[in-house]
């Protein structure tokens, strides 16, 4: 069946996401194709999911292995592949425990439930506040979205979950007044991801760890879309050299398999006791194996360092796109690694650039509601760089304002 057949079925689905017209059918690498077979040069990368892009063979095969063997068993007992997944993780990140999920929302909620646990534990009962900031994205759930700084994502879901506090991002003095005695942690991207990609400046990853240290509160990163390779180093809290006490993976993590997790230090280990939190599928052993293939790609393709180059060359691109005159659409570039994008003046469309770039072949997704996002397989070469930035230059130059 084609799209057209395929479509018709679209409306046994609950219409709460923003679609256009295709069926994806198939995918190699960083490309996909659609039902009707035309193919696509994916550089949305499943909202920076595809770390290996689409269908890696050693992924696909860990995947096919791990399922004729053991697919699942309860946390009651220990599996040898998140056990092997774990110390993976402890030894590249320099975390000392790591606890599995299934998705960043629901990392993100057990870092919620880590923070306030951990100074109940240590007699400090009245550390329940969470520190979030404006323009953040932290999940979906009902906790997770409370934390996150956007009120369209609160809209009719009231009321929030209590004892979160938002700031202004990149605001050291807003969260020196943000965080007191009743605080019991911080959480922070390193960049910014869907509220823009927005980079730090220099020094406020820093000044909010300190001001962490002095009052007592714990600092936790979402490492959901900066972590694994994404940045160009395997985690985004590496380019300040901060280390939170916890961090929030998943999206690269698996590969597009679902899987999540946190990583957290020693001082935190006694933060969530025996049945405090758990999760029927969270680790099990399909999903960690293929974590463990992830990473053997990662070590074989030297993933991270190609996120870092190629990523490099887009973020050179963007920027002298941006500074082009003849594309008054194009205004700004941002990003680091494969977490790039680039804003779209307020009197133009970004979803209609978006659209442009689509109709020629090319995917893309938005990051808040101007920036066009570039996302792609940490994989994808210098090559596929080149013609999706040409891509994306005829579509801002064919840009039209607003009426």
């Amino acid at each position: 069946m084609g799209n057209r057949e395929l479509l018709e079925k679209s409306k046994n689905l609950l219409s709460n996401y923003r679609q256009p017209p295709l069926v994806m059918v198939r995918g190699q690498g960083s490309r996909i194709w659609d039902a009707d077979g035309r193919e696509f040069l994916d550089y949305s990368g499943g909202i920076a999911v595809l770390s290996v892009g689409h269908c890696h063979p050693k992924l696909a095969d860990a995947i096919a292995k791990q399922a004729a063997t053991l697919m699942h068993t309860s946390n009651l007992f220990y599996t040898d592949k998140a056990l092997l997944l774990a110390d993976q993780i402890t030894t590249r990140t320099g975390f000392s425990r790591v606890y599995f999920a299934n998705s960043g929302t629901e990392a993100n909620e057990a870092l919620i439930k880590l923070g306030r646990r951990w100074h109940y534990e240590h007699g400090r009962k009245e550390r329940v506040e969470i520190v979030s900031t404006h323009q953040s994205f932290h999940g979906r759930t009902m906790g997770a979205v409370t934390l996150t700084g956007q009120p369209k994502y609160h809209a009719g879901m009231g009321p929030m979950m209590g004892g979160v506090v938002h700031v202004k991002y990149d605001d050291l003095e807003a969260m020196r007044g943000a965080i007191t005695d009743k605080t019991a942690a911080v959480i922070l991207e390193p960049i910014q991801a869907e509220g823009g990609i927005l980079v730090p400046s220099d020094g406020y990853l820093e000044g909010v760890r300190k001001l962490c240290d002095e009052r007592g509160a714990l600092l936790f990163f979402d490492e959901v879309q900066t972590g694994y390779g994404r940045t160009g180093k395997f985690l985004g809290r590496e380019w300040s050299g901060v280390v939170p006490d916890a961090c929030s993976l998943a999206k690269g993590i698996g590969g597009g398999f679902p899987l999540g997790a946190i990583a957290l230090t020693e001082a935190l280990a006694d933060g969530l006791p025996v049945g405090t939190h758990g999760s029927t599928f969270g680790g099990n052993p399909l999903a960690c194996a293929a974590g463990l293939a992830v990473l053997e790609i990662f070590d074989e393709e030297r993933l991270v360092e190609n996120a870092h180059e190629v990523g490099s060359f887009l973020g050179a691109q963007l920027a002298e796109m941006a500074a082009d005159a003849s594309l008054p659409a194009a205004v700004e570039a941002r990003g680091r690694g494969l977490l790039r994008g680039i804003r779209v003046d307020a009197g133009y469309d970004a979803l209609a650039v978006l659209a442009a770039m689509r109709e020629l072949g090319v995917l893309a997704s938005t990051a808040g509601a101007d920036v066009v996002r570039l996302a792609p397989a940490l994989n994808t070469t210098k090559a596929e760089a080149s013609h999706v930035l040409g891509v994306l230059r005829t579509a801002l130059a064919q840009a039209t304002k607003k009426s």
